[in-house]
């Protein structure tokens, strides 16, 4: 028998290792600007077109390489940084694998300018798959210029599934953030086909904060400082009043490296218990110094999930230090004395005549359990009464009237209601006309199989979403102008997405003007929205449009229908009349599907008649 096992080829080697470190067009401009960072650039300057698909430049200003460093820096494993197997345990820069020029190299077309300061002339590197096509000297400034274009040109299958640009520029604008907040003594810019998205000068961590994410978060920031023998910890976090449902700004970072760390989030959430509404999140920029052989980078490829070996004292250090943060620089209303209502205290004096302490009165020779002739004949009066209650009811009917068969504690599952006993015109036909309102939550009422109980807020979200999306698509929807516009602003990646999705705003009845800067004022709303914050309905429109990836404008217009009608829905707690019951039961079985919310949670179940007599034995 022949032998079957065989060497990749390079080549082949080198596009499956790329497609563990080069997973889209954001992952290249990670390594390049990383890359830059390590050699000290001050100044680093990236332009794409096409969201990265047709050409990703990076520009910086560093020290450059020489010929035969720019020729080893596209082999594999190749790097300045490791010497020895030591040296992984004790790690202070971004990148040291060695991969991601050589991966970046197998997907695509690579252009590389490099020059030193002590060098006159620089090296022209020209690589395409792997293959270097040409080397020569040339002249350029001092640093590197990396241009990469065609990614995935001869891994056709990669390419397809990339998404839209809007998607993939999104990626690209995240993954900068992330690299810009931890690094504010370095200039960056980015451009997409030619447009400026960043410009960002030197400065502090919260002014470089301020830039990428808006000046409205200047003043919901609280500083965090810390200093211990484990770790320093410093950063900042929102105000509780800062709380938002979706697209808050969450980021960790340990030793200049962006890291995800769900632990060490619940920590910084623990610190908000009771501050914050239930489901909000609260924007935090953590910063972590720790020593390199207390942590493990190399965990995954991309390397976000790094590992601490004293990951609970550093929970409890992080947590206590947000709670100090909340306490010493939140304003809290406080009781002030000096003002000229300020009360009047007595002073104490001794020998003054004090008010004596109350005496209680009681009848000692008092029975509780002895009744006398007038309890009996008053307990006879009240048994009366109730019974007129029950006059002409017969047995049949007591059975149908809806009653609070259950405790507080009892708790049941929601269920789909099942078309073998009742259809949904039975039950809108044969319900009671009376509803009952439990907890201010549950709509309750009898139909012909037992008693059914309506969820009132999702039962509305399924009503309004319906009618936004009937609306949407025969651009019915009505909008009335505001007294006074309020401003939005936005960061560049949620920017991005906002351009995307303004048609589909419009016909929903927003009319949004740019004021430059990422600021919009809005003008005009759809009608039916009093009493909401407009700014936090427009920006949860954009970060759900964003969650979703939106690329068709079904699904697009289906996002932002659910996000208007989960503002707009009653809320939980809100009391209701009969007639304000009997309206959204009406409604709710007029919908295509009473069963689910747009995003699958039940809205209703039915306590069959056999549980109900079951549970009253």
């Amino acid at each position: 028998m022949s032998d079957i096992i065989q060497l990749l080829p390079d080549s082949v080697a080198n596009q499956i290792a790329a497609g563990e470190v080069i997973q889209r067009p954001a992952s290249v401009i990670k390594e390049l600007v990383e890359n830059a960072v390590d050699a000290g650039a001050k100044s680093i300057h990236v332009f794409v077109v096409d969201a990265g698909k047709t050409s990703i430049q990076v520009i910086d200003d560093g020290k450059g390489m020489s010929e035969t460093d720019a020729r080893l820096s596209f082999e594999r494993h190749a790097t300045s940084k490791i010497r020895k197997a030591e040296d992984l345990f004790a790690l202070h820069t971004m990148g040291f694998r060695g991969e991601a020029l050589a991966s970046i190299a197998a997907v695509a077309q690579v252009e590389l300018k490099t020059r030193q300061e002590k060098d006159e002339v620089g090296t022209l590197l020209t690589i395409s798959g792997s293959k270097v096509m040409g080397q020569e000297p040339c002249s350029c400034p001092v640093g590197s210029n990396f241009k990469v274009e065609n990614l995935f040109f001869n891994v056709p299958a990669r390419r397809k599934f990339l998404k839209s640009n809007t998607t993939e520029l999104n990626n690209i604008l995240t993954t900068f953030e992330r690299i810009a907040l931890v690094y504010p003594e370095i200039c960056f810019s980015v451009h997409n086909n030619d447009v400026e998205l960043f410009n960002l000068r030197a400065g502090s961590v919260k002014q470089r904060i301020i830039d990428i994410f808006g000046k409205k978060l200047n003043q919901d920031l609280l500083p965090v400082k810390v200093d211990t023998t484990l770790c320093k910890i410093s950063g900042f976090v929102g105000k509780p009043e800062s709380s938002r449902k979706k697209g808050a700004h969450q980021f960790f970072f340990v030793n200049g490296r962006y890291m995800k760390h769900p632990y060490f989030h619940k920590a910084v959430m623990n610190a908000f218990d009771r501050l914050v509404p239930e489901g909000e999140q609260i924007p935090y920029f953590i910063y972590f110094d720790v020593a390199p052989e207390d942590i493990d980078v190399n965990i995954h490829p991309t390397k976000t999930e790094i590992k601490f070996e004293n990951e609970q004292a550093i929970w409890q250090i992080l947590s206590a230090s947000v709670k100090e943060s909340i306490g010493m620089f939140n304003d809290v209303p406080s009781i002030d004395f000096d003002t000229a209502g300020k009360p009047d205290i007595p002073v104490y004096n001794p020998g003054q005549h004090m008010t004596s302490s109350p005496k209680v009165e009681y009848n000692p020779q008092y029975n509780p359990f002895q009744q006398t002739t007038s309890d009996i004949k008053n307990s006879h009066q009240v048994s009366q009464q109730w019974e007129k209650l029950y006059e002409g009811l017969g047995e049949g009917e007591l059975q149908n009237a809806p009653k609070n068969l259950f405790d507080d504690t009892q708790e049941f599952d929601y269920g789909e209601i099942e078309s073998s006993v009742e259809t949904s015109h039975e039950i809108i036909d044969e319900k009671s006309p009376s509803h009952y309102q439990y907890k201010g939550k549950y709509i309750m009422t009898a139909v012909k199989s037992g008693l059914m109980i309506i969820d009132q807020h999702r039962a509305h979200i399924r009503i309004l979403f319906d009618m936004y999306l009937e609306q949407l698509k025969e651009k019915k929807i009505e909008s009335q102008k505001v007294l006074f516009p309020e401003v939005v602003q936005f960061c560049a990646s949620d920017q991005v997405m906002l351009q995307h999705i303004l048609p589909e705003l419009q016909e929903m009845g927003f009319e949004l003007t740019d004021l430059g800067g990422n600021s919009y004022a809005v003008n005009a709303v759809p009608t039916g929205l009093d009493g909401i914050k407009i700014m936090n309905l427009v920006s949860d429109m954009v970060q759900a449009a964003i969650e979703k990836g939106a690329t068709v404008k079904e699904e697009i217009c289906k996002s932002l229908a659910l996000s208007l009608a989960r503002y707009a829905a009653i809320p939980q707690g809100q009391v209701l009349s009969n007639s304000e019951m009997e309206n959204i039961v009406n409604q709710l079985f007029a919908c295509n599907n009473v069963n689910y919310t747009p995003d699958g949670k039940n809205i209703l179940c039915i306590l069959k008649q056999q549980e109900i007599e079951h549970l009253l034995g």
